[in-house]
Parts: structure tokens; sequence; C-alpha cells
């Protein structure tokens, strides 16, 4: 009797593997990724959003560079209204690099003059004051001292553009924030110093009528001598006799109160003030000057 190859006594096994019992019951649930799948289409607003967030910093990084490249801005001289002509020409020449807000000088010169006073100017031009912007530039350098035409405005157009062609051609003028009139030169005076104080750091500050022809160099001399106090008046003293006569040009409603004889004060033409003083006018609230010279 011959053996069996194999024996036969396993039990017959399919050949799929078998499950266990609790999984044939039910279907098979599929099983869950251990990482989440990033869905492949954004939602609409989320888009949106980074795309503006995207045009925000483009945008600001454009004007980052731009403020960077742009050239250092042209300085303005002005003081309230008041503008000084010489300083925005040539600060329009090298972009202001060479000027500064308020320039430090040895004096500064303001020539008073009005809109019917174009001859004046001009026979000053001829003599002692340039008569160009580089001739006025070359005094300055040379004198330590600033020279300008100090004028105030008008209301009537025809003159106000006579005076901007003049400016135009010369540059050398100061324009200040008062009516142009006979009855507002001492609130004239008093702008004057201000705007001056303002535009100007300088030791002395220099009040002239465009009648006066100046020696610059001696001006000069004189501003550079020390001195000892420095609340400094510098000008001529005057007296003479009161105009009690109606039909007289400077007649004195009240020189019965003042007697025959105006008491010693300044004269108005020309005079110098430290800038102590200039800068006791130009921090004063009251802007009533009933006489300058006064």
């Amino acid at each position: 009797m011959k053996m069996p190859l194999f024996s036969n006594t396993h039990t017959h096994r399919s050949s799929s593997p078998s499950l266990p019992t609790s999984y044939t019951s039910k279907p098979l649930k599929p099983q869950k990724p251990n990482s989440t799948l990033v869905p492949t289409n954004l939602p609409l607003p989320i888009l949106v959003f980074s795309l503006l967030c995207f045009i925000f910093g483009l945008v600001g990084t454009i004007l980052a560079v731009s403020a960077l490249r742009r050239p250092r801005p042209v300085p303005v001289f002005r003081c309230g209204r008041s503008e000084d002509t010489f300083r925005a020409f040539y600060s329009k020449g090298d972009n202001g690099g060479g000027l500064v807000e308020r320039p430090k000088q040895l004096g500064f010169v303001g020539i008073h003059t009005g809109f019917g006073s174009s001859d004046r100017r001009l026979a000053l031009r001829e003599t002692w004051f340039p008569s160009d912007p580089d001739g006025l530039l070359r005094l300055e350098q040379a004198t330590g001292i600033a020279f300008r035409f100090v004028i105030g405005r008008s209301k009537n157009a025809k003159k106000t553009a006579e005076l901007h062609k003049e400016m135009e051609k010369y540059k050398d003028f100061m324009v200040i924030d008062v009516e142009e009139d006979n009855l507002n030169l001492p609130y004239k005076s008093l702008a004057f110093f201000k705007a001056a104080f303002e535009l100007f750091e300088a030791d002395y500050y220099v009040k002239i009528d465009d009648v006066i022809y100046l020696r610059p160099d001696r001006l000069a001399i004189l501003l550079a001598k020390e001195r000892t106090h420095p609340l400094t008046y510098i000008g001529c003293m005057k007296k003479g006799p009161v105009i009690t006569d109606p039909k007289m040009k400077w007649y004195e409603k009240s020189g019965h109160l003042i007697g025959n004889e105006y008491f010693l004060h300044a004269y108005g033409p020309i005079y110098v003030l430290s800038a102590e003083v200039v800068a006791s006018l130009a921090a004063a609230r009251n802007n009533s000057l009933q006489f300058e010279d006064v």
C-alpha cells in the first residue's frame, strides 16, 4: 500500500486570503490619509485678497524707490507771504544745494522802495548797487552783507505787473506782506524787520531808503567792530522845529503839547539795529508803530 506524497489531514484553503469575521460581514471603508491634501482650486475671495496684497506691495516698493531717487526739494525762501527773490532764483539753478534756509551774515541791508520809484532803483544800480544777480552775489561774499530792495504789495494790477517784470530781470527784491502806501511806512518797517529776521541770521539789520547812496565796504568795517552791549542802535539822532502852520507839509496838530522843538530822536532814512533788538521786534505781537523814527 502506497502512502500519499502529501497528507490530507489539513483543511482545504482558498486561494484568496481569509479575512477576519469582523471585516467579512461589512463592506470595507477607505482609510484616511495621514496628511490633508491641499485643494488645487483656491476659493475666489482668497485669490482676490492675495492679488490686492501683491499690488499694494508693488506700489509701496515703487514709491520707496522713487522717494530715494527724488532730488532734494528746492527751498522756498519765504516768511509768511514775504519772499526773497534773489535766493529763490539761485536755488533753482543748483537745486538749493549751495543755499541754506537762514544764512549767517554779518549784516542784512533792506533798501526801502515803492512802486513809483523805479528811477531811483535804476540810479542805485548804476552806482553802488550791482545790476545783475552774479554781481550781487559777489558783493555779498566780499562784504558778508546781503542787500535787497524791500517793497510791499499793491492791489493795482498794472503796478504789480510792472514790478514783476523788474523782479524777473534783476532778482534783487524782498517782497514783504504789507500794503504799499505812504501811510503804512511804519508798518512796512516793522514787517521788514520781522521778515528779515526770519529769512536771514544776521548780526545787524540795516534799513535805508532808496535815496541813500551807500559805501558797502565802509559799512562792513563799521559792522565788524566789537561792541560791548548786545542791544545796539547805529544811526543819526536829530531834532528840529515843530511845524504849527496848517498850510505847511509837516504840520503838527499836537504842536502846542510838544513845544517849539522836537525832542532828540532817531533819523529814519538810514539806521542799524543789532540782532537782539530785531529779535524783540520780531517776537512782538503788537504790529502798531505810529512813528518809525521816534
